[in-house]
Parts: structure tokens; C-alpha cells; sequence
């Protein structure tokens, strides 16, 4: 079964990660770039790393991005220069980007940079950036208007958001390596990821929401709001800032036209009727994944519904 995932940060890395111990080399994983920055002169691409380093089994456990038993020596001497320091690329981090912004810098496409990155880390799935052009994720904020990693990280998410949108989306096309990838998927899973700024931006890509819609394989969605909350980053925050209740249906609104099925957590389980007025199926288990063992788990029951 050759599945295809549409996936932002930790929550998508962690499901991308149970279905990777499914369907091994089977699965591709589209990945939110309008996060992707500049730093230092470096390309820093957060959602392609932590997929990557998630899917090669060496993330940081504690916190779900970067590389476990980093160090941050380089960080430490740059801070003492006076350097800008609040975004932390650990050592052995600093290579991926030194590298991809080498080969970006040589001609190398963003996709052809990240499959290399991914193969010398021995990953089985295939990792693809929804686009090669540049698209930067700007959110309006009561402190103004912040590229996305000033008010994530820098800010730590604390602005209140107005609005959001995506700078030169209209310059990005679905590449063919997408094309082919949506064209032989069994299945499309719509993983646990913000669904403003990591899920929206691969679906505003030129012709990729109408690829996917017309796909006659199941498309699913796993909500990445349990009990009105986000289990990592500033997803129900931004549903209430934005005048919307921080709830698995608003989530599968916001879905409705491109999934025909969701995953409801338990605890939500009383929403399962109005999202199956919305005209998709509903599976309602457990989706929260505290260790490799329930990223298997939920995984294993994705494909499952798939074939049933």
C-alpha cells in the first residue's frame, strides 16, 4: 500500500513516523515549508528537519525537534559575540543547514537537497517540501506583522493573531515528484499539524488542493485538537484568536471538500455526529501518541480503516 501524508511539525512528524513503521519506503511525506527561513545565512527549513530527524529515529525526545544529545557549543560562542541566539541550531544540526544551503546555493532544488539529506540518514520514506520556490508564512499579530519563526519561536507564540498569509505562495507549483506521489497513493492522511499555518500552506500550493480532491482514494484527517486543546505549539490559541472554538469539528470544517474521513479522539467522541453531517466518516480512538509504541498503534489503525 503506497500512502501519501501531509505533515507540519512534531504532531505530523509523530504520525508520520508510526506509518513509516507501517508501510516503510510505501510512504511519502508532503511537508509544510512556509516556515522555512533564513539564518545566519544559512537555509533553516524547521518542518522538513524535524520530519526528517523524526523519521531517522534521531530527534530530540524531550521536545520533538532538533537532534537528541545535540550540543551547542557553536550557539554558546556565537551568544558571546553578540550574535542573534534565541533560535537554537545545535552542532550537529548546524551541518544540515550548512549543507543544504550549499547545495541550494549549487543548483540543487529544494526537493533534490531534502532527498539527499534524508537518504545519508538512511530514512525509508520518501520526504518531499511542498514547493522549490521560497513561500514565507507572515502572521498579523497585535505586535504587528512577524515572519512565522519570530512570532513561534522568538515570541514564543505570545501575539496575539489577527490574520496570517502566505508571501509568494502564488509563485509556488506542485512539483512532479508531488504529482507522481498523489497520482500513486492508496490513501491520503492528513497528519495532527496546525491547520493554519502548516496544513493550509501545502494545500494554497498552485493546483495541489485540486490534485488531492480529485483522487478517488480515501483522504483522511486526524485532529490535532484533543478536548479543545493543542497537544504542542499554538494551534487552539490561534482557533480563539481568530473567532473560532478550538474544537476537532472546527478542525474538520476547515477540511471539508478535501478529506472525507477524521479521526476523532475519545474524549471528542461527542462531535463524531456533527462531523459526519459535515459528510465524512469518523473513526474515533485514541490519537494522542506518547511513545513510538502509539504512533505505531494509530498508524496500524489508519490502514486498517483504509482497508476496510
Amino acid at each position: 500500500m503506497n500512502l501519501l501524508a501531509l505533515a507540519g511539525g512534531v504532531g505530523g512528524a509523530k504520525l508520520a513516523d508510526g506509518l513509516q513503521r507501517v508501510v516503510g519506503e510505501n510512504l511519502t511525506v508532503i511537508v509544510n515549508t512556509g516556515d522555512d527561513f533564513q539564518l545566519h545565512d544559512l537555509y533553516i527549513a524547521p518542518d522538513l528537519d524535524t520530519v526528517m530527524y523524526t523519521l531517522a529515529g534521531i530527534a530530540n525526545r524531550a521536545n520533538g525537534w532538533g537532534i537528541e544529545g545535540d550540543t551547542y557549543n557553536n550557539l554558546d560562542m556565537l551568544s558571546q559575540y553578540g550574535g542573534e541566539d534565541w533560535f537554537r541550531l545545535g552542532d550537529r544540526d548546524l551541518a544540515t543547514h550548512l549543507l543544504r544551503t550549499q547545495m541550494l546555493r549549487g543548483g540543487y532544488t529544494l526537493t533534490q537537497a531534502t532527498q539527499h539529506l534524508a537518504r545519508a540518514l538512511n530514512v525509508r520514506a520518501n520526504i518531499l517540501p511542498m514547493c522549490n520556490e521560497a513561500v514565507a508564512t507572515i502572521v498579523n499579530t497585535n505586535a504587528g506583522e512577524l515572519a512565522f519563526q519570530e512570532y513561534f519561536v522568538h515570541r514564543r507564540w505570545q501575539p496575539v493573531v489577527k490574520s496570517y498569509r502566505f508571501h509568494d505562495i502564488e509563485k509556488a507549483r506542485v512539483t512532479p515528484e508531488i504529482q507522481n506521489a498523489v497520482q500513486n497513493a492508496d490513501a491520503i492522511i492528513f497528519c495532527p499539524s496546525n491547520p493554519f499555518v502548516s496544513i493550509e500552506p501545502i494545500l494554497s500550493v498552485k493546483g495541489m488542493r485540486e490534485l488531492i480532491q480529485k483522487t478517488r482514494v480515501p483522504k483522511i484527517a486526524v485532529s490535532p485538537i484533543v478536548g479543545g486543546e493543542a497537544l504542542k505549539g499554538p494551534a487552539a490559541k490561534m482557533f480563539q484568536e481568530l473567532g473560532m472554538e478550538a474544537s476537532a469539528f472546527q478542525v474538520a470544517k476547515l477540511l471539508r471538500g478535501v478529506v472525507d474521513r477524521f479521526v476523532l479522539d475519545r474524549i471528542d467522541e461527542a462531535q463524531a455526529r456533527s462531523i459526519k453531517d459535515l459528510g465524512m466518516r469518523v473513526w474515533v480512538t485514541d490519537t494522542v501518541m506518547r511513545d513510538e509504541v502509539g504512533r505505531e498503534r494509530l498508524a496500524r489503525e489508519i490502514v486498517e480503516w483504509v482497508n476496510r
